[in-house]
């Protein structure tokens, strides 16, 4: 059942609950997606772990009342969540572009962060979106930088907003086929509710801007220079990066574990984009072990 937050800036975060654990485990999703799309975690962790995972600003069942410009601001929102919620410690995880919001998240309250996951996560220099050439294809060195920009590219963003415009779920279905549910897909009844539920997003192109000008790192990435912030996170990480993911390339998972040296356990594997679907025991598992080894 869906709980809901009043923040100070107006917003309203719908987030969702289950379990005893006493530490919570709070989760955060990606693009294209909600909390909705973490039930199968919640069909399977175990009972004595609490886990807390809110629809992000513009997604799901939350509001989106502000423009959003950096994955910041989603943090923002989810640490008004947490202090709200009046959670001291807990353990954090973050699904594609929501695991570069819980890294914003650990950086900034790096002494009540007990534990970071990260899933098929962005990298720690950002999402590189590319011009691309007559026939498609990116133009290396050459990035979409501004929101009018990124919403006129007409691979990566206008079918997704063109899906939303016309709440062409099947439009929607064949995005996802074609690079997330590349080997297996969620049984129908579930693959609807998905569906259904990408249809809520209202800020893809906000999204898609936040992650071209996320870096984290001590480089510049094309687009902006970095701000060190990675320095900042100080737990233990788990890192969860597929081989077959068409989304975000083992680079970036790479450079996530390097990031964090000998702090960082690296899970690789043959699974895509969503191991929720790919391999949801072995990633459940996981998770179990590293919050309860990380106590």
């Amino acid at each position: 059942m869906l709980q809901f937050v009043e923040l100070s800036n107006g917003e309203t975060i719908a987030y969702r609950e289950k379990g005893t654990g006493a530490i919570p485990f709070v989760i955060l999703h990606g693009n294209m997606s909600s909390s909705a799309h973490f039930d199968i975690l919640f069909e399977r962790m175990p009972d004595d772990v609490k886990v807390i995972a809110p629809d992000l600003r513009g997604f799901g069942q939350s509001s989106f009342k502000n423009e959003i410009n950096s994955l910041e601001d989603f943090a923002g929102d989810i640490i008004e969540v947490i202090n709200q919620l009046e959670i001291a410690e807990f353990y954090l995880g973050g699904w594609s572009t929501g695991g570069g919001v819980a890294m914003e998240i650990a950086a900034k309250l790096k002494e009540r962060v007990l534990g970071l996951v990260t899933i098929e996560s962005v990298g720690i220099q950002g999402y590189p979106m590319f011009k691309k050439d007559a026939q498609g294809q990116p133009i290396a060195g050459e990035f979409l930088k501004t929101k009018e920009e990124i919403a006129q590219d007409a691979v990566q963003v206008a079918p997704v907003l063109q899906a939303y415009k016309e709440n062409n779920k099947e439009l929607m279905r064949a995005i996802w086929n074609a690079v997330i549910y590349t080997h297996g897909q969620p049984e129908e009844a579930r693959y609807e509710m998905y569906l259904d539920d990408m249809m809520t997003q209202r800020n893809l192109v906000d999204v898609d801007y936040s992650l071209v000008h996320f870096n984290m790192s001590h480089k510049h990435n094309g687009v902006v220079e970095g701000n060190g912030r990675i320095d900042q996170i100080q737990c233990p990480v788990l890192v969860f990066q597929g081989d077959r993911d068409l989304v975000v390339p083992p680079s970036m998972g790479e450079g996530i574990r390097d990031a964090f040296g000998e702090r960082a356990t690296y899970v690789t594997g043959d699974w895509g984009h969503s191991p929720f679907i790919d391999v949801p025991e072995m990633l459940c598992e996981r998770i179990d072990s590293f919050l309860k080894t990380n106590k």
